[in-house]
């Protein structure tokens, strides 16, 4: 438990910040989740707009420090191939 003043308070910023940054990565993988559900329905016209859409969220989660950078290249790689496989 925190005791002195300034550990209150930095207990206090840490549970703002763990409640914005969980709510970002939610967002983010919701919109992974939009990809997935575009592959698996075979749809590539769906599945490219949804990666569309979910490329920026991956990459802003990148520059709020949610992700690493090369996590979110990878995962965008990993999905635009996937796209790009669909017939």
């Amino acid at each position: 438990m925190a005791n002195s003043p300034q550990s209150k308070k930095r207990a206090r910023q840490i549970e703002r910040r763990t409640a914005v940054n969980k709510a970002r990565k939610s967002r983010i993988r919701t919109f992974l989740r939009a990809v997935e559900e575009a592959i698996a329905s075979g749809d590539k016209a769906t599945a490219t707009e949804a990666l569309r859409a979910a490329q920026p969220e991956l990459m802003r989660g990148v520059t709020k420090g949610i992700f690493h950078k090369n996590t979110a290249s990878r995962k965008v790689s990993r999905l635009a191939s996937r796209v790009k496989g669909l017939s």
